[in-house]
Parts: C-alpha cells; structure tokens; sequence
C-alpha cells in the first residue's frame, strides 16, 4: 500500500475546496465583465453594454454561491439581473418590472439582514429618512403622474434596506448607501434633471460596486460567525 493510499481522507476538507476552487475564476470574471461595460458605457458603445450588463449578477451570485453565502444573497442577487435585464428596455412597463425586480432583491436583503439581531444605527437611520423625504419632496413634481408612487413606495424599501444594511459592518452599510446613490441617479434622470456627463457610467459604477460591497459584507460576516 503506497503513503498516499494510507492516508486518512478529512472529507470537509476535500469537499470545500472543490467548490471554492471556481470563486476566484468567478470574482475575476465579474471584474472584468464590470470593466468591460463601464469601459462601454464610456465609449458610447451600447452593443457592448447590452453584452456585458446581463453577466454581472449571475457571475457575483455564482461567486457568493460556492463561496457558500446564503441563499437569500443569492436570490438578492439574481433579482438584481432581473432588473438588469428589464431595464435594458427603454419604456414605462420595462422600468416598472425592473423596479419590482429589484423591490423582491431588497426583500431578500431585508430579511438577510433582519436575522442578525444587532440593533441599526437609529441616527443612520434619521439621516436616510431625511435624506428620503427632501429628495421625494424635490423631485415630485418632475416625475411621471404613473411612476410617482411607484417610485416612493420603492424608494422608501430601498432606503430601509440600505440603513438595515450597516448590522453587518461596514462593506455592507457602504454598499447599501451606493445603492440608493445609484437608483438616486437613475430617477433625476426620469425627472430630466440636470446630469453629469456620461450619467449611465455613473449609475452602473455606484450599482455594480453596492451589489459587489453587499455581496462582501454578507460572505464576510457568514465567515466571522455572524447569524447571516
């Protein structure tokens, strides 16, 4: 009998590898799938976006699957594509299915979070509340009659997902501001205000970097022991 064969096998120790083995192929593939849609999106390039945007998510929640994250992240995020991929469609019913996409994404983070028992920050929480009503108070007017209270009803989710969000540190708590920051620019963009120049670069950099922190800010607190 060779030393090899002798050997007593850890099974733990040999499943875990097999499957973590394609999480840095995964994460790089999301890396390079986001630089190549930013990269697009600067170049005006819309065949490449139209290319890149719908492997984003499925690639960070194949990452946060074999890194073992929970199930409810996953989901977060394969809503996330689903909004992706709707709001690829430039029309009022597309961009209500994208939002209800992500509403369901937000759900699933709401409840992730919700299962670590640390309390929010409560002043956190005031800021983003009044952060929420100025900007729905000052961009009112300007929004489509149909989407007003679509978006309010989203936009007070989102901002409760994003306070939530800080239970499980910081790469968590700054994804979720990023992601308000993102769905922000998106909705001065409906209202016709005002944008900075390249405003879809600006809304995917924010998105891809929330959902990436997000991703992080869960696996790490999953592997520090938190209740996630």
């Amino acid at each position: 009998m060779s030393a090899t064969a002798s050997r007593p096998t850890d099974p733990g120790r040999a499943t875990a590898p097999r499957a973590e083995r394609f999480a840095r192929p995964l994460l790089v593939a999301f890396l390079v799938a986001a630089a190549v849609d930013l990269a697009g999106l600067l170049a005006g390039l819309d065949a490449v976006h139209l290319v890149a945007k719908p492997l984003l998510m499925p690639l960070l929640a194949g990452y946060a699957f074999v890194r073992g994250g929970p199930r409810l992240l996953v989901a977060a995020l394969l809503f996330g594509w689903g909004g992706d991929v709707f709001l690829l469609a430039d029309n009022d019913l597309a961009f209500l299915l994208g939002m209800g996409s992500f509403a369901v994404g937000h759900v699933c983070y709401l409840t992730l979070f919700g299962r670590d028992r640390a309390p929010a920050a409560l002043a956190t929480g005031v800021a983003y509340a009044l952060v929420l009503a100025v900007f729905l108070v000052l961009i009112w007017s300007d929004l489509p009659a149909e989407l007003r209270v679509p978006v309010a009803g989203y936009s007070l989710l989102l901002t409760a997902m994003a306070w939530r969000a800080g239970v499980l540190g910081r790469y968590a708590a700054a994804g979720g501001a990023l992601f308000l920051l993102s769905d922000a620019l998106i909705a001065t963009g409906i209202a016709e205000w005002p944008r900075l120049p390249a405003p879809d670069f600006w809304v995917m950099l924010t998105y891809i970097a929330a959902q990436l922190l997000l991703a992080l800010g869960v696996l790490g607190a999953a592997r520090a022991g938190g209740r996630p």
